[in-house]
């Protein structure tokens, strides 16, 4: 297999305890009838440059076997999802590994990300395959940050320099191995794959993306992804 192929990685183990429902959150539908987790899959597997995928999923997961995508052409596999989510990434790059070399690139995505564009998907990748380590979508901030003790303002942050980071992000296989093997070895708190890249001296690029690509969260932003789906015109 020649090097360079790109693969996507979808962790899905969350439970959903902040949308307050008893299903987690990745498989509420949303207006299209498609699960978020399925509107995702929808958009990135459809992408030529994606060559397979592995979802994360928790052992007793009942929910993706009823996924339109479970039996796609480009689903290579399914791994265990973990307690945090460097654990589910790195269950699924260790069941990545009978298909990918570490010198391909993969695609990590949150699972409740379902406005992603493929068109900023295909940029990071434009932008990031002839690098060294990787990169992320990101947006610059633009609200005025505060810093609070409780209810009280302590001061105001400088915002110049500050990005909202979101998904994909997009690492050589095996850095990004050694970054969340680092991450276990060393017990180091971490939320996302450039951080703990960034924690063994790797460069992280930012793409530019879309402020439609929400994270779902909270019941409210359900209704806001809706909206952002109706009205993406590369669906």
């Amino acid at each position: 297999m020649p090097d360079n192929n790109c693969f996507l990685i979808i962790p899905a183990s969350g439970n959903g305890s902040r949308m307050k429902t008893n299903m987690p959150k990745q498989y509420l539908k949303l207006e299209n009838g498609l699960s978020i987790l399925d509107q995702s899959l929808k958009t990135l597997l459809k992408m030529d440059d994606i060559l397979g995928c592995v979802v994360a999923i928790p052992k007793d997961d009942e929910h993706f076997r009823t996924s339109a995508y479970q039996k796609h052409g480009k689903m290579l596999a399914i791994a265990q999802g973990g307690q945090e989510r460097f654990h589910s990434v790195l269950n699924a790059l260790n069941t990545l590994s009978e298909f990918a070399n570490e010198n391909d690139w993969v695609l990590v995505h949150d699972a409740v990300r379902p406005c992603i564009k493929a068109s900023d998907v295909q940029s990071l990748i434009n932008q990031l395959r002839d690098g060294d380590d990787g990169g992320i979508l990101a947006t610059p901030v633009v609200d005025t940050l505060k810093l609070a003790n409780a209810s009280e303002v302590r001061q105001t942050v400088d915002r110049e320099d500050l990005f909202q980071a979101q998904t994909p992000q997009m690492f050589k296989f095996g850095v990004l191995v050694k970054a969340l093997e680092n991450v276990v070895i060393n017990n180091i708190h971490t939320t996302d794959e450039a951080e703990a890249v960034a924690q063994i001296g790797g460069k992280v690029k930012i793409v530019i993306g879309s402020k439609n690509n929400i994270k779902i969260t909270v019941a409210d932003d359900l209704q806001l992804a809706n909206y952002y789906i109706e009205n993406n015109n590369e669906n």
